[in-house]
């Protein structure tokens, strides 16, 4: 068995939040694979990049290394639409980016 893991837990995770820290070590002892969407990376990477959470993003691509990712195609579209987001938004462009 394995774990797809949503938005909200790893944004819960890349805040430092201890019972989701301690869910997942749990996890990874029992050698349980833990996965990703893509989608789910894009939209925590967004956010973060937005904000400029440039400790928060170390904790993601830390997070990023332990898990599956499972892609939609590639990587640097998700790469791309996160950066453009970001852009759009910080100009106060509410149209977003879609892959």
């Amino acid at each position: 068995m394995g774990y797809l893991l949503d938005t909200n837990i790893i944004t819960g995770f890349v805040k430092k939040n201890q019972i989701l820290s301690n869910k997942l070590r749990q996890v990874e002892i029992e050698g349980e694979d833990i996965f990703i969407s893509a989608i789910s990376y894009y939209e925590v990477k967004r956010g973060l990049l937005y904000v400029n959470a440039t400790r928060q993003l170390s904790n993601f691509n830390a997070f990023c290394n332990r898990v599956n990712l499972l892609f939609v195609d590639e990587l640097k579209i998700v790469e791309t639409a996160a950066t453009i987001h970001a852009d759009l938004r910080g100009k106060g462009t509410r149209k977003m980016p879609m892959f």
